[in-house]
This record gives structure tokens, C-alpha cells and sequence, in this order.
């Protein structure tokens, strides 16, 4: 709700929904479809708005109606890190390295949950192997922030500078689509109305018999693959043999894919691109053009092939690497939703990770719903800085609001994967569930 008392309570989730709709052409854009009331997200910013209106996105392209939606199941499912269970044990989430710190003139953001981005900021401190993370606030408070940031980079690392919002660099981002769609020459720039008929109520899974390529790593690229995996799709994760996933990461978002092992430059991967229907992608823009992966390239190699492509900053930094909490640190929405005015906050979820997942998985489910593979050749892309700008223009409340108690049994799933007993949340997408996680790299690449 605004801080004017909340006379547009839930108009804000209504709107964007309207928005997506007419971006993929999911019919009707009437903004008085609403939530029934907001997910417990507490925070200043529409967190619970921006994240129904993803859910609901990807309801719809389903064939589902967002009246359906449970907002607590939301909730649960975008802190699904808060009730993830390995054996009955809740795993370390963040690593001592990540996190704000106070420099000699302000805050910067940093993120060392992959032991080498942790290697790589030791070395931009210059600090030996194994810091205590009490060593790196000491060595950062002697710091300027820029300098830091800078030495931090430099070396491999990841960190940023907590910076105030700029309303008009996120106006103009917001002229833009929240879903950019660009199609090869030739074929029309316009998403035809998905064919009805293959509804999640009708019991049958939209997307069976679909082929998706799943390139991606941490939180948004797997949250859309997964949902596409509980949509039906056999979603195939591949992974390259130099850098492996921890272990809760892949289980908190790996539901009903199958995980392999394989060099992206192979002949062989591209075979299995050559049979994909679609391909999600959530490395670096650089990064994926070394690999000879490059979107527009892709799309034109196969013909009928849907390309997603996520990233954190979008393609305008196209080397630069960053996260769901770095981008809320850069963005402004650090220092918006600080509780004391001085140290940063943060949103009560990774919502800019989850939300992101969502529409795109969105977008690639109208895409290949119901449309002959000659008609769907086309690259949709989205960034975690473009959900940013789209956040911070929404309404905002005075106060973030006090957390709400509720029970989160009902909204968790229990499974066996490898010999190990693992809780996890349940989908925000109702009318379906979740097939079991596959252990990481235990299946063999081939469709």
C-alpha cells in the first residue's frame, strides 16, 4: 500500500500484472484482478506486490487464474532458503564473506558464498587464505568505499558501494519492457495469444513433452527452470566439470530437473541444443559469448529454439558479475529499507532473484504453448537491475511493517535425494507439485 493510509491496496500488483499481460499477450490486461490480500513480505518497497504479480504471470502463461494463489505459499516460497532442511539441519546460507561492512566513508556491499569469489576478496584486501571475516570489517573500515570496491573487483571478487537510489536512471529503465523480446529478422516482434486448452486445472502439465536447456546458477535462472520442470517440461541443468554447486543451493531450486555434467563448447552440447525447445541462460553476457553462446547467434543457428537469457546487470555491462544482494545494495533499495537510517537493509526476501524467475519462466511457457516450433524463434531477456527499477517505481510504504507469524507446514514438501532427508517449499504455483530434486551431476547429458 502507499504511505498515504493504503487507499491502493493492491492496485500496485494489479498494475505491473496488466503490464506483463499485455508484454506476452496473456489476453485480457483488466487491472481489477488483485490478490486477495498482500504476502507476508514486510518491507518498505511493494515486495508483495512485485511478487504476485510474478507468480501470477506464470500462472496465466500456464493457463491458471491468479485468484487461485495463496499468499503465505508465496511467501514460503520466495524464503524457501528459510525452510530448506538437510537430515533435519538448516545449512549455512551465507558465507562470512558476504554481507554490508562499514568503510571509512560509508558501506559496501560484498558476496563470497563461492569460495573462489571469497579467494578473490582476500586477495583484493590483501589478505592471507582463511581471514576471519572480524579481519576483513577491520582492513574494509580503513577503507574509501571506491577504493575498496575497486581493489575487490580488480582481483575476481564481487562487491559494490551502497548507493542512494537514481530516479532517473530507473525511469528510464522502466520506458523499457520488464521483458525484452527480440525475434530474427524477418518474423514479427508481436507474441500471439497462447492456444487455450492445456490448462493446470484441465490436469494436464502445459509444457510436457518440451525440451529445456538449463544454463543457470544460484536463484533466478533456477527458479525458472524449475518452474518450467513442474510445468511439464524435462529440463536438463548443465553444469561446467571446473565449478560445482553447493550442495543446499542446487536442492533449494533443482525440483524435477535432471543435473549433468558437460563443457558448453562441446559438440555434444550442441546436439542437445539442436533438440531443445528452449534454453535458459544465466551466465555473464561475456561470458557467453567465450562460449560461442551468444542469444542472437542461437536463435538464428536453430531455428524455432526459445532463448532466455537472465542477467544481473543487463546486457549494457556485459563483464560485469553480481547478485540478487548487490543489486539491491547499488540500486538503492539497501539504504531504503534501512530499520535505523544508518546501516543498510534489505528486502525480506531475495525478491529481485525469485520475481525474475517467474517472468521468465512467463515468458517461455507462452512462448511454447500451443505455438508450432516455426513461430517461436526468439530471445526474451530480463535482469535483475531492469526488476530493481521496476520495484523502486512502485508505491511505498512509511514503515516496512512487522512480520507475520503463520504456520509454514502446510506449504512445505518432504523428499529423499540421495540418501538424505530434505524439507523444501512447496510451489507458489497451485494445482501442482514438485518432483524430488535430482543430487547435483548425477545424471548423464542426453535428452
Amino acid at each position: 500500500m502507499d504511505a498515504d493510509g493504503g487507499a491502493h491496496e493492491g492496485r500496485a500488483a494489479a498494475q505491473l500484472l496488466a503490464r506483463i499481460r499485455r508484454e506476452l499477450g496473456l489476453g485480457d490486461d483488466d487491472d481489477a484482478v488483485r490478490p486477495l490480500r498482500a504476502a507476508p513480505l514486510p518491507s518498505r518497497l511493494a515486495t508483495a506486490d512485485l511478487a504476485w504479480a510474478s507468480v501470477s504471470a506464470a500462472m496465466l502463461a500456464a493457463g491458471g487464474i491468479p485468484a487461485s494463489l495463496d499468499p503465505d505459499r508465496i511467501a514460503v516460497a520466495f524464503r524457501s532458503d528459510r525452510v530448506l532442511t538437510i537430515d533435519g539441519v538448516a545449512p549455512p546460507v551465507w558465507s562470512e564473506y558476504s554481507g554490508f561492512w562499514r568503510t571509512a566513508d560509508g558501506w559496501i556491499r560484498t558476496h563470497g558464498n563461492y569460495p573462489h569469489h571469497a579467494a578473490a576478496l582476500r586477495a583484493g584486501l590483501g589478505l592471507r587464505d582463511g581471514a576471519s571475516g572480524d579481519l576483513v570489517g577491520g582492513t574494509l573500515a580503513e577503507r574509501d568505499s571506491h577504493d575498496a570496491v575497486r581493489e575487490i573487483t580488480a582481483a575476481g571478487g564481487l562487491a559494490v558501494v551502497v548507493a542512494a537510489e537514481d530516479p532517473a536512471l530507473d525511469r528510464a529503465a522502466r520506458e523499457r519492457p520488464l521483458l525484452e523480446i527480440s525475434r530474427p529478422d524477418g518474423m514479427s516482434d508481436a507474441l500471439d495469444q497462447p492456444a487455450a486448452g492445456r490448462s493446470v486445472r484441465a490436469g494436464r502439465r502445459p509444457l510436457q513433452g518440451m525440451r529445456v536447456l538449463d544454463l543457470t546458477r544460484v536463484i533466478a535462472g533456477p527458479v525458472c527452470t524449475r518452474t518450467l520442470a513442474l510445468l511439464g517440461a524435462d529440463v536438463l541443468r548443465i553444469d561446467p566439470p571446473t565449478l560445482s554447486e553447493p550442495e543446499w543451493q542446487h536442492l533449494d531450486t533443482g525440483h524435477g530437473k535432471r543435473s549433468a555434467v558437460l563443457d558448453a563448447r562441446s559438440a555434444r552440447f550442441h546436439d542437445l541444443l539442436a533438440r531443445a525447445d528452449a534454453v535458459v541462460l544465466g551466465y555473464r553476457p561475456a561470458s557467453l559469448d567465450r562460449l560461442g553462446l551468444d542469444p542472437d547467434l542461437l536463435v538464428r543457428r536453430y531455428p524455432g529454439l526459445v532463448v532466455a537469457q537472465l542477467s544481473a546487470w543487463g546486457t549494457e555491462e556485459p563483464e560485469r558479475a553480481g547478485f540478487d544482494s548487490l543489486v539491491q545494495a547499488e540500486s538503492g533499495i539497501a539504504l531504503i529499507e534501512s530499520v535505523d537510517g544508518d546501516r543498510p537493509g534489505a528486502l525480506p526476501a531475495q525478491a529481485l532473484d525469485h520475481s525474475a524467475g517467474y517472468l521468465l519462466a512467463a515468458a517461455v511457457t507462452s512462448l511454447l504453448r500451443g505455438h508450432r516450433r516455426e513461430e517461436r524463434s526468439c530471445v526474451v531477456r530480463t535482469s535483475l537491475r531492469r526488476i530493481a527499477a521496476e520495484l523502486l517505481g512502485m508505491p511505498r510504504r512509511g514503515m516496512a511493517g512487522a512480520e507475520v507469524e503463520f504456520d509454514v507446514r502446510p506449504h512445505v514438501a518432504r523428499f529423499g535425494v540421495d540418501g538424505s532427508a530434505v524439507v523444501t517449499a512447496r510451489p507458489a504455483l497451485t494445482g501442482l507439485e514438485f518432483a524430488a530434486p535430482h543430487a547435483w551431476g548425477s545424471d548423464q547429458p542426453v535428452w
